[in-house]
């Protein structure tokens, strides 16, 4: 009878044990469907909008922005496609300093201190893309490959500025051939390693690699089987080589996290690429020197740094071009607050130096200053 008893109070424990966990289990389901209904929500949103306008210290204004107006969270977050570096690969990275007698200008704007550099100020125009996955966003809505845009578009800008060459370097050789040393290509990328890769293996022109068709999105990236662009190792035109097309960096290096080392930087070699935290809020953005108000992280993302200055309003800002397009922000620019590190924006700033490697094949004669 002892043994009936405890074999029916071992039962009726393994009972309350599995109801508990029950209870459990389903009490996690039921959050999963909530977050699922947020990450569906448009990240255009009155109520942060409202709450940007109508904060007193906010510096800035918010507006519905035509480039995310059928953006949902999930989307958004998905264009925000910088990866913390693992540690092992950021100690290995030279960090530069500047000493402080270096006299630098209160305000600065590399578009109009190399006027003759048209890179600088090119932003992205407005191209929609045709895929079922990503029906009526715009073009590069599909691809977190920001990683990759600042990097490219950083050191074409230093070519110009260094060797008096104006070209246009190719984002999808990066995105799409570095593989898993810069990370996840569409799903995310390492910027340092973005620049590593332009020291090993350089990028080819835009010429030869176009990121994307101009009469629709047809590229393989578009299409729902291919996030990350296929690495083909081919130049459209047939007449072009794609090792001769190959442009170089020198090196990979990070600035240090004190404003007048980045300001340094800028100011004597051009712009860098830097990565800094997303809130939702910064979605929303029009004008003004951001700084976050209001709204959950929604990822990490790298831009390209040309300036600085300080507003009527005496705050100090940092000059960013974002590659969203001119529908977003003030014109596809924008400004942060300087100073402050504000979503730590001022702790992860990388950049190179051009390479005069294949520049006497493709372009002959002599140019500017010499880099090996």
């Amino acid at each position: 009878m002892g043994g009936s008893l405890r074999q029916l109070l071992l039962l009726l424990a393994l009972l309350v044990f599995s109801a508990a966990a029950s209870h459990q289990v389903f009490g996690v389901a039921e959050l999963i469907p909530n977050a699922n209904l947020r990450d569906s929500m448009r990240i255009t949103q009155d109520d942060i909008i409202e709450t940007v306008n109508n904060h007193p210290d906010a510096g800035w204004t918010a507006t519905r922005n035509p480039y995310f107006a059928n953006y949902t969270i999930a989307q958004f977050k998905h264009i925000l496609g910088v990866k913390p570096a693992p540690q092992g690969v950021l100690r290995n990275v030279p960090t530069k300093t500047y000493s402080r007698p270096l006299n630098l200008p209160k305000e600065f704007d590399a578009r109009s201190e190399w006027s003759h550099c048209s890179t600088i100020g090119n932003i992205l125009g407005k191209f929609i893309c045709r895929s079922s996955k990503f029906m009526g966003l715009p073009l590069f809505g599909h691809c977190g490959s920001c990683w990759a845009f600042g990097a490219v578009e950083s050191l074409q800008d230093r070519f110009c500025i260094h060797f008096n060459t104006s070209i246009s370097l190719s984002v999808n050789d990066l995105l799409a051939c570095c593989g898993f040393m810069c990370g996840d290509g569409c799903d995310g990328g390492y910027p340092i390693m973005a620049w590593r890769y332009l020291v090993q293996n350089g990028v080819v022109t835009e010429e030869c690699d176009p990121y994307f068709d101009q009469v629709g999105c047809k590229h393989p990236g578009c299409e729902p089987a291919y996030d990350t662009p296929v690495c083909v190792k081919k130049c459209k035109e047939e007449n072009q080589v794609w090792q001769e097309k190959k442009h170089f960096s020198v090196n990979a290096y990070r600035i240090n996290s004190d404003p007048h080392d980045i300001m340094a930087e800028v100011y004597q070699n051009g712009p860098v690429e830097v990565s800094f935290t997303v809130y939702e809020d910064f979605a929303n953005y029009k004008s003004g020197v951001y700084k976050h108000i209001t709204g959950g992280v929604m990822g990490g993302h790298a831009v390209k740094l040309i300036g600085w200055g300080t507003s009527d309003a005496g705050e100090d800002y940092w000059l960013l071009a974002n590659q969203w397009n001119r529908g977003w922000g003030d014109d596809g620019y924008f400004k942060i607050i300087r100073g402050k590190n504000e979503c730590g924006i001022e702790e992860d700033v990388t950049a190179g130096m051009p390479s005069t490697k294949n520049m006497v094949g493709n372009y002959g004669g002599a140019f500017g200053t010499a880099i090996a």
